[in-house]
């Protein structure tokens, strides 16, 4: 969409917001209970703005984090499972798609069924990996297990060409881990240690569980052994998570035959014919993101000595793939370690949210043009639209007060800016499901639609250009996305509903909440990672080397607050690698706040409650981070999440934001107090 639809949304925007002399008054979109005032802002705005909210909403057994997300995200859940119910009380012809939403949620409804299939849907694969073969025979298998979601320890996906954005090309991915990162495997204090152990001893029941091993557990030791082996090798050839976010070092185009050259033991013919690809000369180039980890599996494919451990590694998949989906004997032992000892989960979700999950993996976008009929209205999508014209605008005049920016490169910016793609509630067109079979068996439907997905990928994007119009989330989604490689933001209509959005508040909530999560998703567009992009989602300089310079320090700024934080005793958050999405919520409000400020210029907000619009602003923010969370869940997101723990989305960026310092009068008593040297100042 481009500037000029904004404009024509802006006019009508500005009856439905109630900013018109005559119009009735807004909310205030908050709740005082969800405060803690016992806390002082510029020592814990974080406790200080939602610390009631924490109190009121404690961590229930069945989560490891709770908060406003997931909140929204169970509420969405119920409305799911209300449009769902309805349809599966009702008989449907097969293949119809109301048979396939009623069969996919009865498939994990119905305990008493999955108890009598047991571990039966995947005893023929399990038994076809345990029987002597060649090595040949064994790699074929493992690539056959891409159709069912589980590859041969790495992955292969067709996606644009990051310096070709209009084509889709080739691309392969480093694999083969089961913990969530590299530092699982790698690193050696107590926790870590803790969860290696605990995490062997899984491998070892489920295995004995299959009846692979013996029923003593004496050669399921082993087994865990070479699964523990065979990952912990790739495991030290990979690249970590803070590193993958470099978009230059993890791109190495190729041609077919430097690609069969440089893995001469990986039959490429065999992984993609897996995928429904006739073979490897027919794709034309590829791209290798992560050669390292690549050339260990290539190894250990060739490694004779190998293929006992692979055979393991290659039944470990598809068992841990599985067991959420089969008897409560495999999911109990499933939750125990990924539940409990990973995340501190105390107990499973209930039956109806798996089901709802289930269903939602597979028909995603038929549920949502289901959901956007009943609960997203046409008016939403059209305040939305103008909100996001406002930060656009907003953002171009935070890119002229750029100082440290050239006029070359700010003309540049704005070109990028102005040819944002902007995507709000859901797609114009909705994906089709006619050609995925949903059957009885939970697993069975889940392998089904990875083969069915893996089919839509070849079909659609094989030898064709990049499709700019395809949605990369679903309509119910709790969550907000950029796009680097087609320069588009997209809201999904799930997210537009308070604490994010609420069409009964006024612009100092709503600037607050949604306006900073559109400045958010505007500003991946030129934070460390985004930046490197150019207004065609091609990955090519176009800063000066001097105003590259000049922001590269400027976000060191933020990434070295973060790295200081310690998140829990000995354990610190990772600036690096939560670099992009911190420079993303920093320059969201700082965009927010400018286009709050132009929404309200003319007809400034008064004092409500005894806050000021500005600190209602800030409130608001802080309002969609409120949570709690389990440690073991704080180490989980630690090392694997780009993503800062909601504490210090709020308390670790707040303090580089010159506003939040005026609204909340801090001063450099106060612990949260920053000098503004040490601020990070881009935006």
């Amino acid at each position: 969409m481009t500037f000029r639809h904004f404009m024509s949304a802006l006019a009508l925007a500005a009856i439905v917001s109630g900013c018109g002399p005559t119009a009735q008054p807004l909310a205030t979109g908050l709740n005082p209970a969800d405060m803690d005032t016992t806390y002082a802002p510029g020592t814990d705005f974080y406790n200080y703005a939602i610390g009631g909210w924490r109190k009121a909403n404690p961590l229930t057994a069945e989560h490891s984090r709770y908060g406003a997300f997931d909140k929204l995200i169970e509420n969405n859940q119920k409305q799911i499972r209300s449009l769902i119910e309805e349809i599966a009380a009702g008989e449907h012809a097969q293949g119809t798609l109301q048979q396939k939403i009623a069969s996919a949620y009865r498939a994990v409804m119905d305990s008493t069924a999955q108890e009598a299939l047991g571990l039966a849907p995947v005893a023929d694969d399990l038994s076809r990996l345990a029987a002597p073969l060649a090595p040949n025979q064994l790699f074929a298998l493992a690539c056959q297990l891409t159709t069912k979601g589980v590859g041969p320890l790495f992955g292969v996906y067709l996606a644009a060409d990051i310096k070709d954005s209009k084509n889709n090309i080739l691309c392969i991915h480093q694999g083969g881990l089961t913990l969530p990162e590299r530092d699982y495997y790698l690193e050696e204090d107590e926790a870590m240690a803790a969860i290696r152990a605990a995490y062997r001893q899984y491998v070892c029941d489920m295995f004995v569980l299959h009846g692979i091993a013996k029923a003593d557990g004496t050669d399921a030791s082993q087994m865990a052994d070479n699964v523990l082996r065979i990952e912990t090798a790739i495991a030290r050839a990979s690249v970590s998570a803070a590193a993958r976010r470099d978009p230059e070092a993890n791109y190495h185009k190729m041609t077919a035959d430097e690609l069969r050259a440089a893995y001469p033991h990986l039959d490429w013919n065999t992984v993609l014919q897996a995928i429904g690809i006739d073979g490897l000369d027919g794709v034309g180039n590829v791209v290798v993101q992560h050669p390292a980890p690549l050339a260990e599996v290539d190894r250990l494919w060739s490694d004779k000595g190998s293929q006992a451990a692979l055979a393991h590694v290659c039944m470990w998949r598809i068992i841990n793939a599985s067991a959420p989906h089969l008897n409560e004997a495999a999911r109990t032992r499933h939750f125990e370690f990924w539940g409990r000892t990973l995340r501190g989960q105390q107990e499973m979700r209930p039956r109806w949210k798996r089901a709802v999950m289930a269903v939602d993996g597979m028909l995603g976008e038929a549920l949502g043009q289901l959901y956007v009929e009943r609960h997203f209205p046409a008016e939403a999508k059209t305040r939305m639209e103008a909100l996001v014209a406002e930060l656009q605008r907003a953002l171009g005049q935070r890119i002229d007060a750029a100082e440290w920016m050239s006029d070359s490169t700010k003309a540049v910016a704005h070109e990028k800016l102005d040819a944002f793609r902007v995507k709000v509630g859901y797609p114009d067109t909705f994906r089709t499901y006619d050609d995925l079979a949903v059957g009885e068996s939970a697993w069975e439907n889940e392998c089904r639609s990875a083969a069915f997905e893996m089919a839509h990928m070849v079909a659609t994007r094989l030898g064709k250009p990049v499709d700019p119009t395809e949605w990369h989330m679903t309509p119910q989604t709790v969550n907000a996305y950029y796009n680097p490689t087609t320069n588009e933001i997209c809201f999904p209509a799930g997210i537009l509903q308070p604490p994010f959005f609420d069409m009964q508040a006024d612009d100092a909530f709503n600037y607050g909440a949604i306006g900073v999560v559109i400045g958010h998703e505007m500003t991946h567009g030129f934070d460390d990672k985004g930046r490197l992009f150019d207004r065609e989602g091609n990955l090519r300089t176009w800063w000066s080397e001097a105003d590259s310079q000049q922001f590269n320090e400027r976000a060191a700024v933020m990434r070295d607050y973060f790295n200081a934080i310690e998140v829990l005793p000995g354990l610190n958050a990772n600036g690096q690698l939560t670099l992009g999405e911190n420079l993303a919520d920093y320059g969201g409000l700082t965009v927010s706040f400018q286009a709050y400020r132009n929404a309200t210029a003319a007809a400034p907000l008064p004092t409500i409650g005894g806050f000021t619009a500005d600190q209602r602003f800030f409130l608001a923010y802080a309002g969609g981070w409120a949570g709690n969370i389990r440690e073991e869940e704080m180490r989980n997101r630690t090392k694997s999440d780009p993503h800062s723990l909601g504490e210090w989305r709020v308390n670790g960026v707040l303090p580089h934001v010159a506003a939040w310092y005026e609204a909340w009068n801090i001063q450099p008593t106060d612990p949260l107090y920053l000098a503004p040297a040490l601020r990070t100042s881009i935006w």
